[in-house]
Parts: C-alpha cells; structure tokens; sequence
C-alpha cells in the first residue's frame, strides 16, 4: 500500500508517495484545545498561583512593578492579548497604570522602534504603560550582582533590580541549547549585559576543544543541562516576584497558563510543552522528511536551523534527513551567513570559541550536524550555494531529493516523516 504525504515549503506544499510499510512515524504536535477565555485563565492562574502567593499578596500599593516581556522576534507569543489583562489584575490589586513599567527584554538584541513596540505589545500597552529599552551593551544602566558557580559575571538591567517587584511573562516553548524557552531566559539572556550573555551561551561549546557543541546542551534537556543550571543562577540573583508564562499548541493558540514562583511554575509549563510538542518514539529512522511547517518558519536558514536541531533526534547515527526549507531571506540574518565561511570543521570551531555569538553557534552547529548526517536541502535553486558551505546537498523539489536519498539508503530503509520539524521534538522512549 502506498500513501501520499504532503509536506508545506514556504507558502507551498510539496506531495511524496512512500509504501506505508516503510513509515515508521507521521510526528505531529497532539492534539491539545485552546484556551476559550483568556482573561479567566490568567485570573485562575495568579489567584491560584504555583508555589507563591497570589498575586494580590505580593504587589502593595505604592509599589514599582516592572513587568519583563519578550521583543519582536517572538511577537507570535501574542503579547497585545495577555498584557493588557495582566495591567488590568494589577489595576484590581491597587497598582495603577502609573506604578507600572515594561522592559523589553532584548538580550543582545536591537532596541524596538516605536511601530515595533505597537506590533509587539499592542497600541493599549503603548498609550498605557512606559515602556523602556534593554540595551546589553550600556554599562551604566547595568548593575553587577556577582558571579555564578560556573564564573559568569552577573550584569543585570539596573531599572529592573531597582523595582519593588519584578513579574516575568512570556512562553515556553523547546530551545536548542537551554532545554525550554521562557521562565529564566526573560532574566538570562533577556535584561543581562552582554558579559553575562556570551559567557552563559559558551557553555553550549563542549568543554573539550575539538569535541564541538556540548550534548547536554540540548532540546528537552533541563537536568544535567549546564547552560540552564547557569541561567537559573543569573536569575536567582535577582529572585523576580513572580512569573506568568503560556504554552501555545499546534496551531499557536494559548493552550495553557501557568504563574507562581519564577522557577517551578515555570517547569510546569515545560511540562505541558512536553505533552503538546515531545512525541515519544521507539526506534530511528534511516531517512527523515522535515519540513519547518511552511513560511515564516522557514524565511531563513537561521529559523530553520529548528527543524535541522529537531530532527536528527528521530534518525540513526549517520543516516539521511531531507528538509524542505524554502529560505527566501536566505542571507538573513548577516550576523548568521558570515560564519557560514569554513571549509576546515575544527577551524570553523576555534573561530566560534574565540568569539563566540548565538548567530556563530547556529551556523556551527547546522556545519556539525551536515558532517554526522547525510543532509539534503530542498530549497530555492539561487540558495543552493549557501547550504552547500553549510555541506548540505540540494534539490529543487522532494522527489529530486528523495531519488538522491536513496543513493546512500540500504535497501529495506525506514522513513520518519516530521511535518512541523520546528516544533515538534522527537523524543526516544
């Protein structure tokens, strides 16, 4: 029996006709319901809070709330729907508008425009609240804490340790270096210095020169995980008041809302990303089809370095994965294609350590994983070049591709196919 699946490439679908018995896995996100009533949820979650008080104890009138949300590159995080039901329970509590202050949590990020913050947070957040700017490179607007267990030095934004309560917000969702998004990235990288930043992400390089990326660096992966461990000190330093983070489903809906304590609340809402997005599998496949999901997911090599991180964990040592990754920005971010320049895998290496970025680490590790994987990329022909210096091979369309797969495939291969690579994290039993 054969079966055709169809796979989305930019604002396209690609079909491929497989023998059903050769399938291992159709990996989708599960099936999870939206939340009907947002503003009901939040009050349910602050009022019935994890390992906290509620909210309406801790915030005192008179006090200086600053409230830390995510910029414009995580706008899908739908922060125009949350915030102004946040400002509004703290309104309820005795804190007015005017007692209220937002810091975009950039990390090393750019500084928003004025559309931007409108895009991001929404027109009522902007004519309600003043909204402040992290800069990571601004020294005298940083306060330095100290320094972790692992040597890293703790510079924070210094409106933010100077507020009388600190509320975190954001959503959670799986990271290729600490494990899950949200939670303590709002503090680490989000209002850290850049000092602070750099050294936390280069502990994802393998502490062994040679050895690359470090594997307990990972999607999924809390416990044991050097990177997290270290975020949760920065964030420990400033010990935020409290934390309200989302978890979205499949189709980027609010699934869920969590509060309470700025950690374990937090580990619960990675819990229900596990449930939405971690899809329990027994066996690897020898081929693996992974698309991004489509435009935007795949405007660009950088985003679809997701699905590339993802989808190794469903194929063997050495087998073959084919993404369908259209990339029409393909030379975006700059920050990223400049280090795509290394033709010597340990040269590329010494390069990232000695100046290390999250832009030099992607494009490191994409290289690293095109040197254990037979990789090809189906993509635009004018993007062939760049994804052959990553060491990727190319097609035009998935049957191109999946002829050329069979070239290095033994005769009775399996195939594991992931529609939505770049949410979707396989994950053996």
């Amino acid at each position: 029996m054969e079966k055709t699946y169809s796979l989305k490439i930019g604002k396209e679908k690609m079909q491929l006709v497989l023998p059903e018995s050769k399938v291992l896995y159709h990996i989708e996100g599960n099936e999870y319901p939206p939340i009907t009533d947002l503003a009901s949820a939040i009050a349910a979650a602050i009022n019935n809070p994890i390992d906290s008080k509620p909210l309406a104890q801790i915030v005192t009138p008179g006090d200086k709330v600053a409230i830390l949300a995510s910029d414009v590159t995580r706008a899908w995080l739908k922060m125009d729907q949350f915030l102004p039901i946040i400002l509004n329970n703290l309104n309820s509590f005795g804190i007015p508008d005017q007692d209220i202050f937002l810091v975009n949590a950039t990390g090393t990020h750019r500084a928003h425009t004025e559309a931007e913050n409108i895009i991001t947070y929404g027109q009522e957040i902007v004519n309600r609240i003043k909204i402040y700017q992290h800069n990571a490179y601004d020294n005298d607007n940083l306060l330095e804490l100290g320094v972790t267990s692992r040597g890293t030095p703790v510079f924070l934004n210094k409106l933010v340790c100077q507020a009388d309560k600190v509320i975190l917000t954001g959503g959670t969702v799986y990271h290729l270096m600490a494990g899950y998004g949200g939670g303590r990235k709002s503090v680490m990288p989000g209002i850290s210095g850049d000092k602070t930043v750099q050294a936390n992400h280069s502990i994802a390089m393998h502490p062994e020169v040679g050895k690359g990326v470090n594997p307990l660096c990972q999607a999924g992966a809390t416990t044991g995980n050097p990177l997290h461990e270290d975020m949760v000190e920065v964030a420990q330093m400033l010990n935020p008041d409290f934390l309200i983070n989302f978890a979205y489903n499949a189709n980027g809906e609010f699934a869920e809302v969590v509060a309470g304590n700025w950690l374990t609340a937090w580990e619960k809402c990675c819990q229900y990303v596990d449930k939405i997005f971690g899809i329990e599998i027994n066996k690897q496949a020898d081929l693996v089809i992974a698309t991004a999901g489509g435009f935007p997911k795949d405007i660009n090599l950088y985003q679809g370095s997701k699905t590339v991180d993802n989808a190794y964990f469903a194929c063997k040592q050495g087998g073959t994965i084919i993404f369908l990754l259209e990339c029409p920005d393909i030379y975006e971010p700059p920050a990223f294609t400049q280090w795509l320049r290394f033709e010597d895998i340990q040269e590329f290496e010494n390069a990232v350590r000695a100046d290390f970025s999250i832009p030099a680490f992607i494009a490191f590790k994409l290289t690293d994983t095109a040197q254990k994987y037979n990789c090809i990329a189906v993509t635009k022909p004018e993007n062939f070049e760049v994804f052959k210096r990553v060491g990727m091979k190319t097609a035009t369309n998935l049957d191109e591709a999946y002829a050329l797969a069979q070239e290095s495939l033994p005769k009775n291969f399996t195939v594991t196919l992931m529609p939505q690579g770049a949410n979707t994290l396989p994950i053996i039993k």
